[in-house]
């Protein structure tokens, strides 16, 4: 069943959930893309792995997978992780796969953004621009279809009309040529039923998903943004993360409130071993009564969840090493994407 010719998620009634609220399960997909992972591809599935085993203690887990990596994958997943044979280009399904709203009356429906694999990095993408499809079908549920080009690691949604995205990433040219800052307003709250947009500006040194904010703020409950810091005063870094605080303190939500804005310093210090490294703890994936998190293997590992744990005092703190994640410029976030309670 698809509507997109004629009606957008927001007119149909529909609104994205915030990422606290409960889940029926997580959606990820089986790193496969030889051309990119290269000789690291086995350490990044384990790794992978480690994620969904993580997140299944607290509620299921269905993994994409490419039908010659489907045995691969059972051995490495345990037995709550569904592994649901699908071709793909690769394994972020937070930016291919859907938006999942839900209308007033607990109806799931998948809103899509377009997908171009971050404004045409990597060639094939056309598998995983089909996911969003592909798992609405699964699901039985109705998709609408927005205007413009970007992903889901794009945007963060406080559930009650508030949405965080960056300049940087929903303006690219490389993804939405033209596009003016009202336009892509108007089409965000379209896509995710919302009606305020809180602009930051980006990441400069994010060249691999052009600043997605999903590595720099996130709500953390209504009324409340968790930005990210580099912990260098006087480097150019510092400035960059700097300039997102500021554009998110002082400002109010859609319901009015003035935000409460708490800090979190990035892992800076983490070793790099690449040219493209996600170096985020706010990149955490918030399961049933559990945070996801991330460590690199640093001093700052604990820093990072005794703050997660203050946000999240009723919620259990798992930190998986995700160095093997890192190294394709995403973290636990980009590569899950929760399918809320209907």
């Amino acid at each position: 069943m698809r509507r997109e010719d004629f009606q957008t998620a927001a007119s149909a009634g529909y609104h994205m959930p915030a990422e606290w609220q409960p889940h029926d399960r997580c959606w990820m997909a089986w790193p496969c893309r030889e051309d990119f992972w290269g000789l690291n591809l086995v350490a990044t599935q384990n790794a992978y792995a480690n994620v969904a085993n993580a997140i299944s203690e607290f509620e299921p887990v269905s993994m994409l997978c490419p039908p010659r990596d489907v045995e691969n994958a059972r051995n490495l997943c345990g037995e709550k992780v569904e592994i649901l044979a699908v071709e793909l280009d690769d394994s972020w399904t937070r930016d291919s796969g859907p938006n999942f709203v839900v209308d007033g009356s607990g109806h799931l429906a998948a809103s899509l953004f377009h997908f171009n694999s971050w404004g045409g990095k990597h060639a094939p993408w056309g598998k995983d621009a089909a996911i969003g499809h592909r798992i609405a079908e699964y699901l039985g549920i109705p998709t609408y279809t927005s205007t413009i080009y970007m992903e889901g690691g794009g945007i963060n949604v406080d559930g009650e009309g508030t949405v965080l995205a960056t300049l940087q990433n929903v303006l690219n040219e490389n993804r939405n040529p033209g596009l003016s800052r009202q336009g892509a307003e108007q089409a965000l709250c379209a896509a995710l039923g919302v009606n305020k947009v809180l602009w930051l500006p980006g990441d400069p040194e994010d060249t691999e998903t052009d600043g997605h904010v999903d590595g720099i703020a996130c709500f953390v409950e209504p009324g409340k943004v968790l930005v990210e810091i580099c912990p260098a005063p006087g480097t150019e870094r510092y400035d960059n993360m700097q300039a997102n605080l500021d554009a998110v303190t002082g400002q109010r939500d859609a319901q009015g409130r003035e935000l409460e804005v708490v800090t979190i310093n990035e892992a800076y210090e983490a070793e790099r071993s690449t040219d493209i490294f996600a170096s985020s703890y706010i990149n955490f994936y918030l399961a049933n009564s559990a945070v996801v998190m991330p460590k690199f293997g640093i001093d700052r590992d604990e820093d990072a969840r005794k703050t997660l744990q203050r946000l999240f005092p009723d919620r259990e703190i798992i930190q998986l090493d995700i160095a093997d994640i890192a190294i394709g410029g995403g973290g636990i976030h980009c590569i899950t994407q929760q399918q809320p309670v209907s």
